[in-house]
């Protein structure tokens, strides 16, 4: 399907006199193509999951991440083309010596104007405003990034639009019984594929609820399902994986109690629920910052993040859209709350804690819970470079991250007001990355710079913890790397500073720089020593290839500390052995999909069957 093709009718931009009302028409247009793709995809997810169809999932979930881009790209050339040649053209600079062209200024300000007037009835309006952005920064010059020409504040109100057929369904228990009411609810999502027993597993979970309702409540409120009791699920099922999520929510005399049940696919081709999640900590770490999003059908999904948005509150709504696959649209929110928060808040930007590393300058805002990461201009590791370092980020972004591998957003040209820079930052800076920052008179701007969620850097973690918790911590740390490897991935540098940890106690990997796929690496075993003269020297004596990993070696720069060897040693020992990685690497290379979910074994409701890995 060729978008230039299907948007032949805009031909009248291009000539003597361009109408603002066709160039907003045709952003308009371009918008629309990239979300019914979207939907189509989320659409496929059901049907992938319903086949057991894994591989296609994660390709879908792959994939879908370059639709946004490719949609920008066809637009902005299609109006490049409209408009060559016009008395507009592209303003791509303002005239030398007289500024901005006011023929120009008069030209994209009606366009934006047009553009919202087409936006009344729009059911992802929030959603067409950052596709606006996008196009226009690439046509405009950097001196018309403001509010007169693009949405740096929003236009059209969202807070209650819903789509025509209201976004999550009710549920009544108190008429016709807990049991009955989520046997109606799961299959009302329509699944085409028979249930293992679902009347079996809605009575399990109606037990589950039900306990979770008498600890929740006080004793002399009945501890029972009252008259208001009402079950609001969410319409379209959330997809990931190997899962499915039906999100939602239990009202009971006056408590809203949050949940997720997960459905899986058992091999036999049937559908079984699989857990209960109801817990703050359960719904956060669902829709944790370090996973891969949802394909999720939404018509409006301003209504969808809002119904998230009452049970994850502490969640920013900019997670919550690159959660379910609008991380542009999450790149756009995170940007207005972090303006809003630098003009009310007085502290400096600072470099990051921890040990600087090689390739990233990292600095922090100490009130603002995030990090900025820009690529050194001269880094000290053989082979790496900016675009290797662009390849491994956008790498992770493509990539089942398991929940162990934080997302990143990723922006150009942020301008920071230049007095909330300490000196000492500014001349890490100019020594470390002047190809990325250029200094203006107020604002220093960042020419590029990933930003992601700031976490306890491990090696601080440990240093500070008590011997329990140093436990804990480690157990975590080995459980990351073997899920990163189950997913083919092979961390590089797997020393504490890469590591952080998270609100919720998870070990989470930040450092992406020298991360491969498994079926990339051979892992081997040292061979014996041919004389002791050789065993002293400080070169091998063996052939070393470029890939080749060495794990018993891991003991001698991850061990030092005996409080920490003994916790590796009595839960990740085999991470030692080549061995135990080789077969890690012969699965992935075989296209296996390890089981590996985002609950714990207690959320289950089927004890008996094979436990999912949790992470």
């Amino acid at each position: 399907m060729n978008f230039a093709a299907d948007h032949q009718r805009i031909e009248p931009i291009g000539r003597r006199n361009p109408q603002p009302r066709a160039v907003a028409q045709a952003l308009l247009d371009g918008f629309n193509r990239h979300y019914a793709l979207f939907r189509y995809g989320a659409q496929r997810a059901k049907a992938l999951f319903e086949s057991g169809n894994w591989r296609g999932i994660q390709q879908l979930s792959s994939e879908r991440i370059e639709y946004y881009d490719t949609r920008v790209r066809e637009c902005t050339a299609l109006l490049g083309t409209a408009l060559k040649g016009s008395e507009i053209s592209h303003p791509l600079s303002p005239e030398p010596g007289h500024g901005l062209n006011p023929g120009q200024i008069a030209f994209w300000q009606d366009v934006k104007s047009d553009f919202v007037s087409l936006l009344s009835g729009h059911r992802q309006p929030e959603c067409a405003e950052t596709f606006f952005n996008s196009v226009s920064c690439r046509v405009l010059h950097r001196d018309y990034f403001h509010n007169d020409f693009l949405f740096v504040r929003p236009a059209v109100a969202t807070e209650y639009l819903d789509s025509k057929l209201p976004s999550y369904r009710v549920y009544y228990p108190s008429r016709e019984g807990l049991e009955v009411s989520l046997i109606r609810m799961i299959a009302d999502f329509g699944l085409a594929a028979p249930f293992l027993d679902l009347p079996a597993d809605a009575r399990k979970l109606a037990r589950l609820a039900l306990r979770r309702l008498r600890s929740a409540l006080p004793r002399g409120a009945g501890r029972r399902i009252a008259a208001d009791c009402q079950i609001h699920v969410l319409n379209s099922l959330f997809f990931r994986n190997k899962g499915a999520y039906a999100v939602g929510r239990l009202i009971n005399q006056g408590a809203t109690h949050p949940f997720a049940i997960a459905l899986l696919r058992t091999p036999s081709g049937h559908i079984q629920l699989d857990a209960l999640l109801h817990t703050p900590d359960d719904l956060s770490t669902l829709f944790s910052f370090a996973r891969a999003y949802f394909l999720v059908d939404m018509e409006t999904p301003a209504a969808y993040v809002g119904f998230l948005s009452s049970l994850l509150p502490r969640k920013p709504k900019a997670e919550l859209y690159s959660a379910i696959g609008l991380q542009k649209q999450g790149k756009t929110l995170f940007y207005r709350d972090f303006l809003h928060h630098l003009a009310h808040s007085h502290d400096d930007f600072e470099m990051a804690p921890g040990i600087q590393g090689l390739v990233m300058t990292v600095f922090t805002l100490p009130s603002y819970p995030y990090v900025f990461k820009l690529i050194r201009d001269r880094i000290a590791k053989d082979g790496m470079d900016h675009a290797t370092v662009r390849r491994k980020y956008q790498m992770v972004k493509k990539h089942d991250r398991v929940g162990r591998m934080a997302d990143t957003w990723e922006y150009s040209q942020v301008a920071l007001p230049r007095a909330r820079f300490s000196d000492a930052l500014l001349a890490a800076l100019r020594e470390q990355v002047p190809s990325l920052i250029e200094e203006q008179d107020e604002a220093i701007v960042l020419r590029h710079v990933y930003i992601e969620r700031r976490m306890t850097p491990l090696n601080i973690y440990l240093a500070h913890a008590s011997d329990a918790v140093l436990e804990a911590a480690v157990k975590q740390y080995g459980n990351a790397i073997r899920e990163l490897a189950a997913a083919n991935i092979f961390p590089g540098d797997m020393l504490y500073k890469n590591f952080g940890v998270t609100r919720l106690g998870r070990v989470v990997f930040y450092d992406y720089d020298e991360i491969q796929r498994m079926t990339e690496m051979q892992f081997r075993r040292i061979p014996p020593a041919p004389n002791p003269e050789a065993e002293m020297s400080n070169e091998p004596w063996y052939p070393v290839g470029p890939n080749d990993v060495f794990p018993e070696e891991f003991r001698v720069f991850l061990l030092g500390d005996p409080r920490v060897r003994a916790a590796f040693l009595k839960y990740h020992a085999e991470l030692l052995d080549a061995d135990w990685w080789q077969a890690c690497r012969d699965r992935a290379a075989q296209g296996r999909i390890e089981d590996i979910f985002p609950y714990e074994n207690d959320r289950r409701l089927h004890i008996n069957t094979p436990a999912p890995q949790s992470h």
